[in-house]
């Protein structure tokens, strides 16, 4: 796989990663400018020169996943036989500077329920650079033309059609951000349940429905034992508040608002607020 590809299976993946890039080359060196490497935490694909020049760039990388930094930095190497570094000496005699670039790990939005609101979230949510996660239990909602739009987005759309969407729950990486809001209320409630008692912390749960809906689901909540502190975790009704109405794109943008705040700083710059 070439570090293009890699790259991509990252984004993919939701995984991070860093972009190496050979920006300037004085002397001789092993690579020219624009030769490129990616780095994971435990591989690595293409090349910037091997040697400690490459050793120190992937260090320098691994250590930046580490700490999660979003900013790219610059770094310079001497390949001499003066400059030695823990990697050891690269006597080309020239001196190269590569930019080391984190890749953006998109955040993830599952939709259980592509129903008249969901369909119109979703439509919002595909143009954000995030993984938008689809699940419908009615074939006839995941139409490909109906979701044209959706799919056609800047956003990467995966699109599940299951009777059982604990399945996909089970699947979602830490983090994630999930909003139930199915057709039947039965189907909402299995997916509350299930949430629940994932073992893994979800970025956050939302439920479509009103006060009414929500009292009768903590209580049902709490006869299958679920602590008080647990079911706090989901919030019902969903929507940033102070935006009436009720046709769905209205209901869509509202909820959007409010998973904006969540999603943070760094989509909320991808799409200029």
């Amino acid at each position: 796989m070439d570090w293009l590809k890699a790259a991509q299976q990252l984004r993919h993946d939701g995984q991070p990663g860093v972009l190496v890039t050979v920006i300037e080359v004085r002397g001789h060196a092993p690579r020219e400018a624009g030769a490129k490497m990616v780095v994971s935490g435990d591989r690595t694909w293409g090349s910037v020169g091997g040697g400690n020049l490459e050793a120190t760039a992937v260090a320098r990388a691994r250590d930046m996943i580490s700490s999660g930094a979003a900013e790219p930095e610059i770094s310079e190497a001497k390949l001499n036989p003066h400059a030695r570094t823990e990697h050891g000496r690269q006597c080309c005699g020239g001196v190269v500077r590569l930019l080391l670039e984190p890749l953006p790990v998109p955040q993830v939005v599952a939709l259980f329920g592509i129903g008249h609101v969901g369909y119109e979230l979703a439509r919002i949510l595909s143009r954000l650079p995030v993984q938008l996660v689809l699940v419908e239990s009615r074939a006839e909602q995941l139409d490909r033309v109906r979701l044209a739009d959706v799919i056609d987005g800047s956003a990467d759309v995966s699109i599940h059609h299951t009777l059982l969407g604990e399945q996909v729950l089970e699947q979602l990486p830490r983090g994630a951000h999930v909003l139930i809001m199915t057709h039947d209320h039965a189907e909402d409630f299995a997916l509350c349940d299930a949430v629940l008692r994932l073992p893994k912390p979800l970025g956050s749960i939302g439920l479509i429905g009103s006060a009414v809906k929500w009292t009768r689901f903590q209580a049902q909540l709490a006869d299958l034992g679920h602590g008080p502190e647990e079911i706090a975790r989901i919030t019902c009704p969903i929507g940033l508040p102070g935006i009436a109405g009720k046709d769905p794109a209205t209901i869509a943008v509202a909820v959007a608002a409010a998973l904006l705040e969540k999603l943070g700083a760094r989509v909320a710059e991808a799409v200029g607020t």
